[in-house]
């Protein structure tokens, strides 16, 4: 199965794709879609929205997991995430993929048993996970391929349980 990770965000939008074959996750791809601040939020999410078609054209993945705002004092910024959010979202569901959420905290605790841990410690996990030679960049690549990996291990347990 392939997955593809999203970090959302409206100037950098990270994702990572992942294959996971009878429990071992192997890494694809991963990079970031980013769009000018000069650009105009509406211009900005269509640019994001049509540059993930491309990479879902491209690597054909079966299930896309998303990454939910974490929501503190700056309600500006976690509304705009929400809509690079609904950017990705309609790009994932036009290609007819089945599509996941996960809070950052899940993410976090899936990756390095941790729900509050650093970006640096999870990006570490994502490198031993995944058996990359150096740190996916930017960070909102590990980031994102960290919303993969959240995913299959999320998928496993579920199964287990059933």
């Amino acid at each position: 199965m392939r997955i593809i990770g999203i970090d959302p965000g409206t100037l950098t939008l990270g994702y990572g794709m992942i294959d996971e074959v009878s429990g071992e996750i192997t890494h694809v791809a991963c990079g970031a879609l980013t769009a000018p601040s000069s650009m105009q939020l509406p211009d900005r999410l269509y640019k994001i929205y049509g540059e993930l078609r491309e990479i879902i054209k491209k690597y054909k993945p079966d299930e896309a997991a998303v990454e939910e705002p974490f929501v503190a004092k700056n309600a500006h910024s976690a509304i705009a995430i929400g809509q690079a959010i609904g950017a990705a979202t309609i790009a994932i569901i036009e290609s007819g993929i089945p599509l996941h959420h996960y809070t950052p905290a899940q993410i976090k605790q899936s990756v390095t048993s941790y729900g509050r841990s650093g970006k640096e410690q999870v990006a570490d996990m994502v490198c031993i996970m995944l058996n990359l030679k150096s740190l996916p960049h930017p960070a909102d690549a590990a980031d994102a391929l960290a919303v993969a990996i959240c995913h299959v291990q999320a998928k496993h347990v579920s199964s287990l349980l059933k």
